[in-house]
């Protein structure tokens, strides 16, 4: 009597399915469903998206160029003429704040991007071959993950000299490891699954099987350390521009724009605390933007 009731029940579920009566719902449409119910995550994907606006549209939105010098505005106070004042060389802070938006996002996204890449890969190989392969792979990741982050970004930065180039590169292996342990320990799961036991009895080979059947499967993953990790590149940028091993003046950021505003906190303070909110911003919606993604497409999370 229980199977048939099961049957019964599932019978009626295909009807209502295919009459229309009842709506078919994916797993990526569940999670926006839990997403759109977390105000505060939806909140911060409207400010990344208005920050990302406005470091597309940053020639258009500014009202000067980021490197025009009036010396006739040096160190000159919020007005009406420069809405955040002017800094020691007489620019614009209002529109070099703008610009330091672009260059702090491309450098968090771009950076990720690479330390994905490295990441997945790296964490896949070692999941899914394990023995030797797995324990050099681990090995190399415990070394990097044995350095303070950002002692070891200011070692490959004076290696490798500064630039833009140079910097996506440095904050690409500062931020892999964390990848490639949640990769690897995803992939040693889902690689006793079945259908990964299909492929292989079908003939499937290692390359296939690593790359339509578990790394597809440990996208939900990826998407949320990608999220969570662009913060930590911006700041570890501004950390580093601060210091003098990022962003070269007269290339606006977040970071070189604090580090210059140090000698003039006194008389002019928006010069500095204006980068900094910025930075705090930026990276607050991030990270609670991540936490509700993850949150949404974590299916232990579905209560």
């Amino acid at each position: 009597m229980k199977i048939l009731s099961i049957f019964t029940k599932q019978k009626k579920f295909e009807e209502q399915l295919l009459n229309g009566e009842m709506e078919y719902s994916s797993y990526y449409k569940d999670s926006f469903k839990r997403l759109k119910k977390n105000k505060a995550a939806l909140f911060c994907l409207g400010v990344i998206l208005f920050l990302v606006l406005l470091a597309l549209f940053a020639p258009v939105v500014s009202p000067y160029d980021p490197t025009y010098q009036d010396y006739a505005s040096v160190l000159a106070p919020p007005s009406s003429k420069h809405l955040l004042g002017a800094d020691e060389y007489g620019r614009d802070i209002l529109s070099r704040l703008i610009y330091g938006t672009r260059v702090s996002l491309s450098i968090g996204i771009l950076a990720q991007i690479l330390a994905s890449v490295i990441g997945i890969t790296l964490g896949a190989i070692a999941g899914y071959f394990g023995g030797a392969v797995d324990t050099l792979i681990s090995r190399i990741m415990e070394i990097f993950a044995a350095f303070p982050d950002l002692l070891f970004a200011m070692a490959i930065m004076t290696f490798m000299g500064q630039g833009l180039q140079n910097l996506f590169i440095a904050l690409g292996l500062l931020t892999w490891v964390r990848t490639a342990r949640l990769i690897r320990g995803s992939v040693m799961q889902l690689k006793e699954k079945e259908y990964v036991e299909a492929s292989k009895a079908s003939g499937g080979t290692s390359f296939r099987i690593i790359t339509k059947h578990l790394i597809p499967n440990c996208l939900s993953t990826v998407i949320v350390l990608v999220t969570l990790g662009i913060p930590n590149a911006i700041m570890y940028e501004a950390s580093l521009s601060f210091l003098g091993l990022g962003i070269q003046p007269p290339t606006p950021s977040w970071g070189n724009m604090i580090s210059s505003a140090q000698s003039f906190i006194s008389f002019l303070p928006v010069y500095s605390i204006v980068p900094g909110i910025a930075i705090m911003v930026t990276v607050v919606a991030f990270n609670i933007f991540g936490d509700g993604l993850r949150d949404a497409l974590d299916p232990k999370l579905r209560a």
